[in-house]
């Protein structure tokens, strides 16, 4: 039998190399055509939704940019949120709606941390149990976002949970709460289907349009002279499904006062021409099905 001898330094290579695999990990990365295929089903999903005013961006588990792609009628912002958005879930590797949980219940000082942004919309991306990316998604309702997020991430990594959907909740909003929204017009919920705003104004505004929210409006306080329906001047898309201009042609002209209701469908033109203020009233507006 012939043995065969081992030198020093090949001994020590050998033990050298044992050891360094006794302390890694294979890892799994995400590649661009992967980056490409996520961003393809975020698409789809977003005119499944009837939504197509999204930006979607896709970064590797670094939160360095892949790709994005920003469909037509979004808002210039929404590249950057949504890069933002799909940086923070893969940087600490969870969902960016659990930040805005938190932040909505208190802890604010999370607003504080760099290169954060804690907009429900970003979902990282999991392959046997490692993140190896993020999708982030803007520029429509934060349930929107983040149900294209996950059809995207879904594309890449079938076996991913689907997103979990809460049980509708009681929201109750004291009185010293509601006043204190109509001071400035502030929203006091926003969800998917639905919004409720307390609007608040001491001047005319300028011509609107949404195009998938019907207004309801309740008059509480002051009177003013809307003018609805025509067809609106210099329309600017100024962001997601929101569409403004400076004046509007034709349209009926209503003086509203207090006890009034008006429900002014999506797509239709709408302006507060005059206002005899203050001019406090609610708002609920009802997302369109298609």
């Amino acid at each position: 039998m012939k043995l065969i001898s081992t030198t020093p330094s090949l001994l020590l290579a050998i033990v050298f190399f044992s050891h360094a695999q006794a302390q890694t990990a294979p890892k799994k990365a995400l590649t661009l055509e992967g980056a490409k295929k996520v961003i393809a089903a975020a698409v789809a999903e977003a005119k499944k939704l009837s939504a197509p005013g999204a930006a979607i961006a896709v970064v590797d588990d670094g939160g360095n940019l892949m790709a994005a792609e920003r469909l037509d009628n979004t808002f210039a912002a929404g590249a950057l949120i949504s890069i933002g958005k799909a940086r923070t879930a893969a940087l600490f590797k969870r969902p960016t709606k659990a930040f805005e949980d938190i932040i909505n219940k208190g802890r604010t000082a999370m607003t504080t941390l760099n290169d954060f942004t804690p907009l429900q919309g970003g979902v990282p991306i999991m392959v046997d149990g490692q993140v190896v990316g993020a999708i982030g998604v803007s520029g429509n309702t934060p349930q929107e976002d983040e149900d294209i997020a996950m059809a995207g991430a879904r594309a890449f990594a079938p076996d991913m949970p689907m997103a979990k959907v809460a049980a509708p909740k009681v929201s109750y909003f004291p009185a010293a709460q509601v006043n204190k929204a109509f001071e400035k017009g502030m929203p006091l919920l926003e969800i998917a289907n639905y919004k409720i705003h307390a609007s608040h104004r001491d001047a005319p505004g300028i011509v609107e349009i949404h195009t998938k929210d019907t207004d309801i409006i309740y008059m509480l306080e002051g009177t003013a002279a809307l003018v609805t329906g025509g067809t609106i001047v210099d329309g600017e898309n100024i962001g997601a499904e929101e569409i403004r201009g400076r004046d509007v042609k034709g349209g009926e002209t209503r003086q509203i006062t207090k006890g009034d209701v008006i429900v002014i469908p999506h797509n239709t033109p709408h302006w507060f021409k005059e206002v005899k203020g203050p001019l406090n009233y609610y708002v609920v507006k009802v997302r369109a099905a298609n």
